[in-house]
């Protein structure tokens, strides 16, 4: 008998993990990831348009997980008024 263990990106270990998670269930028109630093740990917060409905820059970097959510609420703003401005 085999015994379930879910693998570790079905569990979110730490809030950063759990906002990361979140921002990629959210803004699905990006791929978002963390940057890595020289010396090998997570750095900013990186979003990089796959949909070009979802937003206007290819790449929004941030510090934190809130101001790239913040970044890509404005950046859907964006690609709305652009959408609108086509019509």
């Amino acid at each position: 008998m085999s015994i379930y263990r879910p693998s570790k990106a079905a569990l979110p270990e730490t809030a950063a993990d759990q906002a990361l998670a979140d921002l990629r269930r959210d803004f699905t028109g990006h791929r978002i990831w963390r940057s890595l630093r020289r010396d090998g740990r997570l750095g900013d917060w990186v979003a990089s348009l796959h949909d070009p409905t979802a937003g206007v820059d290819p790449t929004v970097i941030q510090s934190d997980p809130t101001k790239l959510r913040e970044a890509l609420m404005a950046e859907a703003e964006r690609a709305k008024a652009k959408r609108t401005e086509h019509r």
